[in-house]
């Protein structure tokens, strides 16, 4: 039997650009006092048990603290405090992902997709998602998948070059690991074009760059 209450699902890494199936509705969202990071393992999707490539979760900034040595942005990327200093505009532009009410007549399908897709380390949680309807902040109760720090996939903070070098070698099932991060870096400037994640987009520079410098050269026959 289906819930009384629509099952809201937020996504802020894949999910984003290949949302669960059976959504009846999504509004774009954003967390307080977290960050989103590469600091999950990826067996199953964007790399092998072998060679796992990295994907993103959730970290509480007071956890990441403890794990962000290798962080070049360890105090960005966190929208803190409540609706009274956290103004409209600077809400508008801190939207990281997307929340999706499931329909109550297929929950229980898309509750196994999901545990099956983010079975790799994420652990079903319930947060605060605050999204702007008419010009007023409001909170959505809603299921996420998080990779806590406890879990066995999770790396905590790499340097980013290090990091950039695993996702542009890394590839799985799901294809490869740097178009994974291509989609999220485009998927986050078309959900809030004023918004700036320095983690995500500092790795796709570097993607770029090794993009670059692996690109066939062009030989011009001069006549």
């Amino acid at each position: 039997m289906p819930s009384k209450t629509p099952c809201v699902v937020f996504g802020y890494g894949s999910l984003i650009f290949k949302p669960p199936p059976y959504i009846i509705s999504e509004v774009p969202g954003f967390l307080k006092g977290y960050v989103r990071r590469f600091a999950q393992k990826s067996h199953d999707h964007r790399g092998t048990p072998e060679n796992p490539g990295r994907v993103v979760t959730l970290v509480h900034k007071e956890d990441w603290d403890h794990f962000s040595g290798s962080d070049a942005f360890p105090d960005e990327d966190v929208v803190w405090g409540n609706s009274a200093n956290l103004d409209i505009e600077h809400a508008l532009c801190c939207y990281t992902g997307i929340a999706y009410t499931v329909n109550p007549l297929y929950e229980s399908e898309v509750r196994d997709y999901l545990d099956y897709r983010e079975k790799d380390g994420y652990t079903l949680e319930t947060l605060d998602v605050y999204t702007i309807e008419d010009g007023v902040e409001k909170v959505i109760v809603h299921n996420c998948y998080v990779g806590h720090p406890d879990n066995p996939s999770f790396v905590g903070s790499e340097p980013l070059e290090a990091l950039a070098d695993r996702i542009w070698r890394s590839v799985g099932p799901s294809g490869r690991n740097k178009d994974y991060l291509y989609q999220l870096a485009e998927s986050v400037r078309k959900l809030a074009p004023a918004s700036f994640d320095s983690h995500l987009f500092a790795l796709e520079v570097r993607l770029a760059s090794r993009s670059q410098l692996s690109a066939p050269l062009t030989t011009l026959n001069v006549g």
